[in-house]
Order: C-alpha cells, then sequence, then structure tokens
C-alpha cells in the first residue's frame, strides 16, 4: 500500500518505513504527527481524492529537526560596482512514515523506544550488604594554551626623527 501526500506545496509517494525530508513541521523529536492532506491511496484498489481522500491520513514519526544546505544568492551589476551576496539555508524536518491509515483511523504504531546506553555496574568486594554504585569516567581537565609573546616592532628612524623637535641654532 502507498499514498501521495501534499505538504509544504510539494507532493510525496510514502510507503510505511519510508524516511524523508520535508519542510520544516510543529512536532517535537519521537513523536507522532498525522498528515492529512492525502491526494491518493494505492493497493488493489487505489482511491483518488477529489482533492483529497476522504478519511485518510499518514502517521509519522518525526526523527530530527535540522537545516538544508547553504544557498548562497549573488547578484552583481557589471560596471556598476554593485554587489549583493545573501545566503539561507531550509529548516527541514526528517519523518519516518508508519502506517497509512483510512476510515478515519487512529495510528496505532507508537514512537520506537530510543537505544539508551548500557550503564556499567561494578561490584564491592569488601561488603557484601553495601549497595552497588554505578562507575563514573574521570573528568576531562582542560588543557591550557600556549601563548607566545609578540615581538615588539621598532619604531623606524624617519618616524622617530618626525616625532622629535628640531634643535634650534
Amino acid at each position: 500500500m502507498f499514498a501521495v501526500i501534499k505538504t509544504g506545496g510539494r507532493q510525496y509517494r510514502v510507503v510505511p518505513d519510508d524516511v524523508l525530508e520535508i519542510g520544516k513541521i510543529a512536532g517535537d523529536v519521537g513523536t507522532i504527527v498525522q498528515l492529512g492532506e492525502v491526494l491518493l491511496v494505492g493497493g488493489e484498489s487505489p482511491v483518488l481524492g477529489a482533492p483529497t481522500v476522504a478519511g485518510a491520513s499518514v502517521a509519522a514519526e518525526v526523527l530530527q529537526h535540522k537545516r538544508g544546505p547553504k544557498v548562497i544568492s549573488f547578484k552583481k551589476r557589471r560596471r556598476k560596482n554593485s554587489r549583493r551576496k545573501r545566503g539561507y539555508r531550509d529548516e527541514i524536518t526528517v519523518l519516518r512514515i508508519t502506517e497509512i491509515l483510512t476510515n478515519d483511523n487512529k495510528p496505532t504504531i507508537g514512537p520506537r523506544p530510543k537505544r539508551e546506553k548500557p550503564v556499567v555496574v561494578t561490584p564491592v568486594e569488601d561488603d557484601d550488604d553495601a549497595p552497588v554504585t554505578t562507575k563514573k569516567a574521570p573528568a576531562k581537565k582542560p588543557v591550557a594554551r600556549k601563548t607566545v609573546a609578540k615581538p615588539r616592532a621598532k619604531p623606524d628612524a624617519k618616524k622617530a626623527a618626525a616625532k622629535k623637535p628640531a634643535a634650534k641654532k
């Protein structure tokens, strides 16, 4: 089963477990959002919307918000000593399509659990009744930067002579 959705002025053909980048939409990372503008639901018997399919939506999990590549707009008017350089980066939301819903159904698949780092547990040999503690890595000390003294520039002889007043005779 596939669907054609419209978001941010663009159309996308999606199937479950697709990962796509769209223009920024509201939603925290890890939450499920529903995209309601479904233009077509395909499968054994495709349903074409006029303009959208009634009761159809697409559920997607927000993976991350990021910024796209830098686009530079450079304009120059020759022989006029005129130029303008501007740049911008699009705001992008990365989605994973979880399921395609019809008949006003709600999403059944929730957000996927995040992988957590394993905790290292060290047993204490002396006390059997003492609580087990976790071992933390020692804090890193900041690295001191070496400063190099710059040699002072010697004044030019001409500049030094110009600063001294001339002797009267």
